[in-house]
Formats: structure tokens, sequence, C-alpha cells
């Protein structure tokens, strides 16, 4: 049951997973100014975003194949 409902979320994967990476760039470009101190986080949100991205065009990939 619980990975028939993950399943189905791929869509949210995709859309959440972009706006991770655009706002983990936005956090960095501020760090990069000195308007933040929390380079770390945004440089953990690039990654986990484009992670949950590729996980989610992988399994639309598997979907529609």
């Amino acid at each position: 049951m619980i990975m028939a409902v993950g399943f189905c979320l791929w869509p949210l994967a995709i859309v959440v997973g972009v706006l991770g990476v655009v706002f983990g760039v936005a956090g960095c470009a501020r760090a990069r100014r000195g308007e933040a101190t929390n380079v770390g986080q945004a440089l953990a949100s690039i990654i986990r975003g484009a992670f949950g991205t590729a996980l989610g065009l992988a399994v639309l990939v598997i979907a529609t194949a």
C-alpha cells in the first residue's frame, strides 16, 4: 500500500525537486553576497532537489515505458 502511494506522488517529487534547486541556488547567491550564513543548507537543498527531480523523472520514464 505504501509503495502504491509513493509511486503516485512522482509528479510532486519533480515539482518540489525543481523548487529545491531554485531556492538552493538563491540561497547560495545570498550567502556569496554576505547576506546569509547558511551556505551548507543551500548546498544541501540543491543536492536533494536534484536527486528528487532525477528520481521523479526516472519514475516517469518507467511508468510511461
